[in-house]
């Protein structure tokens, strides 16, 4: 995990999200005053607490900062102290109620308020279902603003997680690992999830554009990795008490090699899944069984991931998906005619802002973006990340999260 690069040397080096006992006639106002955290963002962030309750409250969640031990050096003082981490003096007697830090003896220890300036996930490791988990927990121990449900269970109950960043009406949906073997996807994003994170609590833009007014405006829905299952399956491989893992070797044909794998864990593609000219898919597709890949089951939505996703697609009416999959360097926008006009002015502005290629149209049905554009008429987008083959590997993450970030960027600010 890549540590927040603080230019004071720090006892603690665990990430321990700040929170505080507040004192009579504080307010949250203050607070945002104090640690330059916009007051919409603490609020949302203690959504429990109202000026009536505050003082009889435990705790308040400083959004952005951790808290971390400090050791008295020679010539430290408050004032300096305060002044090297850019924040009010108070803030340091707020975190240190039980201590005189006034008189600061070298070798004592205090707690520090460490504002984060870098990234808490890790796009450096292969990202199977645990290493999502322990980014998702830290961004949501960090950001509390940031929410977070589960929207139903994989084949082996592992849980779906769905995430709403934003206050807008405007609401965009992405997801990512559709397919086991696709997993880089939903690193990269949570990688730009965290920068979007960072932006909002450093008062910073993305590539020039003030991130704010997004949050204002748009409503974020993200399901980071619908096939937690099938990705653990192609990084960690098979676990012999786990019964389906048994069903998944005898489908690989006792094969140890998982690297192909794209299905779920019961060898059912779940983005051939949705009721969009399914039957076509059914019909030529040449796997009818269960397999490592394309197989689209004996019927459509008889999966529990894509049966969560559909129930969350109806129930939050989006109004444009991003599904992310690899590979190709390029996007595809259409379906069968039902895309919305402005569907192609949006394909051009990611068109633009990336490398990618726009291709409305292919030879393909019943997947996520196809259903949606079909159900809905509005925009949906499937972008295909990278080149090579499937997984690609993490050598190509910094390429691919360069050429993306501008897609990414642009599905929020797009009208």
């Amino acid at each position: 995990m890549k540590k927040n690069k603080s230019k004071m040397t720090v006892e603690n080096s665990g990430l321990t999200s700040l929170k505080v006992s507040p004192r009579t006639g504080d307010t949250i106002w203050y607070y945002s005053q104090l640690f330059g955290v916009r007051l919409e963002l603490l609020t949302d962030a203690n959504k429990k607490l109202t000026a009536e309750n505050l003082q009889q409250a435990s705790e308040v969640a400083i959004a952005g900062f951790v808290r971390e031990a400090y050791r008295i050096k020679s010539g430290d003082t408050a004032y300096n102290l305060a002044r090297k981490l850019h924040i009010g003096l108070d803030a340091l007697y707020l975190l240190n109620q039980n201590k005189d830090i006034a008189t600061l003896n070298v070798g004592d220890t205090i707690d520090v308020p460490t504002r984060l300036t870098d990234r808490i996930v890790d796009s450096g490791r292969k990202y199977d279902s645990i290493v999502f988990t322990e980014d998702l927990n830290y961004l949501l121990n960090v950001y509390p603003f940031l929410e977070c449900s589960t929207i139903g269970q994989s084949v082996m109950g592992k849980p779906l997680y769905h995430l709403k960043l934003g206050k807008g009406k405007k609401k965009i949906h992405w997801n990512g690992s559709f397919h086991a073997n696709e997993w880089i996807t939903s690193s990269v994003i949570m990688t730009f999830l965290n920068d979007y994170l960072l932006a909002l609590t450093n008062n910073q833009p993305l590539r020039g554009i003030p991130v704010y007014p997004l949050f204002e405006q748009v409503t974020l829905s993200i399901v980071p990795m619908v096939n937690p299952d099938g990705v653990d399956l192609v990084l960690l491989g098979l676990l012999e008490e786990e019964q389906y893992h048994q069903e998944a070797a005898t489908i690989n044909r006792d094969q140890p090699d998982f690297t192909g794998w794209k299905a779920n864990i019961r060898g059912v593609d779940l983005n051939n899944q949705f009721p969009a000219k399914w039957e076509i898919e059914k019909e030529r597709k040449e796997p009818k069984a269960p397999a490592p890949r394309d197989y689209p089951g004996e019927d459509a939505l008889t999966e529990p991931e894509v049966v969560a996703m559909a129930e969350l697609t109806k129930r939050e009416n989006f109004d444009m998906v991003v599904a992310f999959h690899t590979q190709g360097e390029e996007f595809y926008w259409g379906y069968e005619g039902f895309e919305p006009a402005e569907a192609e002015r949006m394909a051009e502005e990611f068109e633009r802002v990336s490398t990618y290629k726009s291709v409305r149209y292919v030879d393909s049905h019943a997947g996520y973006k196809d259903w949606f554009i079909q159900e809905f008429n509005k925009p949906g987008f499937t972008l295909e990340l990278g080149r090579g083959i499937n997984p690609l590997p993490l050598s190509q993450f910094g390429n691919i999260y360069q050429k993306v970030f501008g897609i990414c960027l642009a599905s929020l600010y797009i009208d």
